[in-house]
């Protein structure tokens, strides 16, 4: 049976304003298929109100979703998988906060954030395919704690180098590797035939994982 080849792409930000020089808004900007998740003028601790969000997109959605996660947008994403059962083809997970330590001034506390749902992080199995993309020089997250919640999730783990927290105060912009990743997410599936074990979908990722920092 063919693959499905329509979906929607459903762009998860983070606490972030509508930030169009954001690689989630251009990629939305240049996808007929992407859906934004609209939260950007919800408190920053607001994490039900950035699920419902979520949940009300994806409910919406006429086609199969993928979803692009950015940030907290990861935590909201892993917190709603926890609490809906809504189908997902896949997730790219790009540079999640560990929340293993206090967060810049700009940002709640842990102590508000745990007083919010954020904290304790979920660490149960995702129910659908997904790519963790992890920078080895973030600020607002640990390279082997994320590493940790990927292994936790069940995802596939990319060290996509050092881009910061992947966001334009470090230098993103354009992020050719959400393409590439997206690609390889494509194609993989829950089968034990095309799991991110495979090796048809580790060579995939081979030759994805140098070009996804670029």
């Amino acid at each position: 049976m063919p693959r499905e080849t329509h979906h929607t792409l459903v762009i998860v930000p983070g606490l972030r304003g509508d930030v169009g020089d954001h690689w989630q808004s251009r990629l939305a900007a240049k996808r007929p298929d992407a859906v934004v998740v609209p939260s950007f003028g919800r408190d920053k601790r607001d994490l039900a109100g950035r699920v419902a969000d979520l949940d009300t997109v994806i409910r919406d959605a006429v086609s199969p979703v993928t979803i692009v996660a950015h940030s907290a947008g990861v935590l909201t994403t892993v917190h709603w998988a926890r609490q809906h059962e809504l189908p997902v083809r896949g997730a790219l997970l790009a540079t999640p906060p560990g929340l293993a330590k206090p967060l810049p001034p700009e940002y709640p506390t842990l102590r508000e954030l745990e007083e919010s749902g954020w904290l304790p992080l979920p660490r149960a199995r995702l129910p659908f395919p997904s790519i963790v993309a992890a920078s080895t020089n973030d600020p607002l997250g640990d390279f082997e704690n994320v590493r940790g919640l990927a292994q936790a999730w069940g995802s596939r783990f990319i060290d996509v180098g050092p881009v910061g927290h992947l966001n334009p105060a470090s230098g993103y912009g354009d992020w050719p590797g959400a393409e590439a990743l997206l690609h390889v997410l494509s194609g993989m599936s829950t089968t034990a035939a095309d799991s991110p074990d495979d090796p048809a979908t580790r060579a995939r990722l081979s030759r994805v994982s140098s070009r996804a920092s670029d």
